[in-house]
């Protein structure tokens, strides 16, 4: 804990899909004084994300589903392109990529490599996504995948060049930063 933040109070805001608390605190500042923030945030837990590459092939499996999030922000469809990922709920972030590259892909990775791990949007949200990369070939394909039909999850499982894939960055096709992060791994240390 740091001794430059005091009389923390935290306001519930909504406790709907996720919970949003407003927090009230006193910083002290580089200048020596104490300031009075006020700040909304978003806790919708943790999660992973996983990037699968086939190396002889040179291909990796994205997912593209709906997120109404693009859609009132812009984006046309609300279809985003993006690499398979889940919250942790309660499992560990191993855990939970191998359960969500099953559900959502419909491919079964026994392995797994923790690449890295990052706030994504640190102004208002506490998730840390923990990153990974999975290899697959034709025999891990163990379902069509497509997500779960309890959670809603209408997902279409995508296989695709990864010199198309990341081209996709900068035509703006691929616009989602975890996704644009594990591409970027994947061209310095797998697709060099």
């Amino acid at each position: 804990m740091t001794d430059k933040i005091k009389n923390i109070h935290k306001t519930l805001l909504s406790d709907n899909w996720y919970v949003l608390n407003k927090y009230s605190f006193d910083y002290l500042s580089d200048s020596g004084e104490w300031q009075h923030q006020e700040r909304e945030v978003y806790d919708r837990g943790n999660g992973a994300v996983v990037l699968l590459y086939d190396l002889e092939n040179r291909n990796v499996i994205l997912v593209k589903q709906f997120r109404i999030p693009t859609y009132v922000n812009g984006n046309a469809d609300g279809m985003l392109l993006e690499a398979c990922a889940g919250l942790l709920d309660a499992d560990d972030p191993i855990t939970c990529v191998i359960r969500e590259t099953e559900e959502e892909t419909g491919y079964r990775v026994a392995t797994v490599n923790k690449v890295f791990e990052s706030y994504m949007s640190p102004g208002a949200v506490t998730e840390i996504l923990h990153f990974f990369i999975a290899a697959y070939n034709g025999a891990s394909k163990v379902s069509d995948g497509g997500g779960l039909d309890e959670e809603h999850e209408n997902i279409e499982v995508i296989e695709i060049s990864f010199d198309d894939a990341y081209s996709m960055i900068a035509s703006g096709e691929i616009t989602d930063a975890k996704t644009i992060m594990l591409l970027q791994y994947a061209k310095l240390h797998l697709f060099n």
